[in-house]
């Protein structure tokens, strides 16, 4: 009988971590697919003294004078393909072993929630209804009517796990996958819960109060967490995600954390000086128009913006003045803005132009000349 030890490289009193990382070493080495079919000998040696060291049963038996595994490759016994993908691939064996929990953690969730510009600038309060997966009442999510709970599989003996020998140019492989009985689980749920069929959560619409901060704009998402769909077999809740949609406003337009709005005003008032109420969201805010202004001109209201959403402070309110030209005029209007023409010389305007740098013709002349 080969001394196992000795073919890993190891101690007696190596520990179990020291055995799987020689085994490991040893095995990218002499794989054939590796070092060539000359290694396939020493690579089944390695193997089966791993196979022996690693498993704590046959360790203490081999320790005691015996082998549980004789005649490596031809008498029925075989290495775990498992152990083979570790030493590759550096894992811990693969998929976890033995019988997977029922629980899972539930799924998280997206709703949409729409909200006037006035409650994107101040922030509110909404109810919500939620429709999403919930812990089942009747069985409080253990999947079986109540009272008889669950069995062991008789397929696994609750391992949750089939083995099975396959051979190979290597020797006799053994591979695991799942129980297909009891799906993994190692139980079996024999009288499924008649309100979820098992599942352990059931559908259900819930309410629920969200506040919405000031500052959000149409795609801002508030998370909350565990408020999600409650995983199966009860399992711990995800996140729900509320996206916000900023509604239109019939007067303002949002433009980041600034609002802009549009004045008419007559011409005359353009010229001679006024003063306007504007119905803000911060109620009746005056506005002074200085006498001389011109079209497409704009006054700045600090403050009276959005709320920033990460920071203090808002935007501004920003006007946009239109100057609107009188139609339709009676023969006494013509005369007297005759009269106004001529006390300023505006009878015959030579019409000649001018660069004021600005205004649709220079925004015009600084993209032609890259300047945008």
């Amino acid at each position: 009988m080969s001394d196992h030890y000795a073919t890993l490289g190891v101690s007696r009193d190596a520990t179990p971590e020291e055995i799987k990382k020689a085994y490991r070493k040893l095995a990218r080495q002499l794989h054939p697919d590796v070092a060539g079919p000359e290694a396939e000998d020493r690579f089944k040696e390695v193997s089966q003294a791993y196979d022996v060291l690693s498993d704590q049963g046959k360790r203490a038996a081999y320790d005691r004078g015996g082998d549980q595994l004789p005649g490596f490759a031809g008498n029925g016994q075989g290495f775990s393909f498992t152990d083979i993908m570790d030493a590759f691939f550096g894992g811990q064996g693969g998929p976890e072993r033995g019988p997977r929990s029922r629980r899972r953690r539930g799924q998280d969730a997206l709703i949409r929630v729409q909200v006037d510009l006035r409650d994107a600038v101040f922030g509110t309060e909404r109810e919500i209804a939620v429709d999403t997966a919930v812990g089942c009442p009747t069985c409080g999510g253990e999947g079986a009517q109540p009272g008889t709970g669950t069995r062991r599989c008789d397929v696994c003996n609750g391992r949750g796990q089939i083995e099975q020998v396959q051979r190979s140019f290597l020797g006799n492989v053994m591979t695991t996958r799942p129980c297909t009985t009891c799906q993994g689980f190692g139980t079996v749920i024999a009288q499924p819960c008649v309100q979820c069929s098992g599942e352990g959560r059931v559908r259900s619409r819930r309410n629920l109060t969200i506040r919405v901060p000031a500052g959000v704009d149409t795609g801002t998402r508030i998370q909350l967490a565990g408020e999600g769909e409650v995983g199966a077999g009860n399992g711990p809740a995800g996140d729900l995600y509320v996206e916000i949609v900023v509604n239109e406003h019939r007067q303002l337009v949002r433009q980041g954390d600034d609002l802009h709005a549009t004045v008419v005003l007559p011409m005359t008032a353009a010229a001679l000086g006024t003063t306007v109420h504007l119905d803000t969201l911060d109620g009746d805010q005056p506005l002074d128009i200085e006498p001389g202004t011109q079209p497409g001109q704009t006054r700045t209201l600090r403050g009276l913006g959005v709320t920033h959403l990460r920071g203090t402070g808002r935007g501004d309110l920003i006007v946009h003045v239109e100057v609107q030209v009188p139609r339709g005029l009676d023969d006494e209007q013509r005369d007297l803005l005759g009269r106004l023409a001529a006390l300023r010389g505006e009878e015959r305007p030579d019409g000649r132009l001018e660069n004021h740098g600005g205004g649709l013709f220079g925004k015009l002349r600084d993209a032609f000349s890259g300047r945008a």
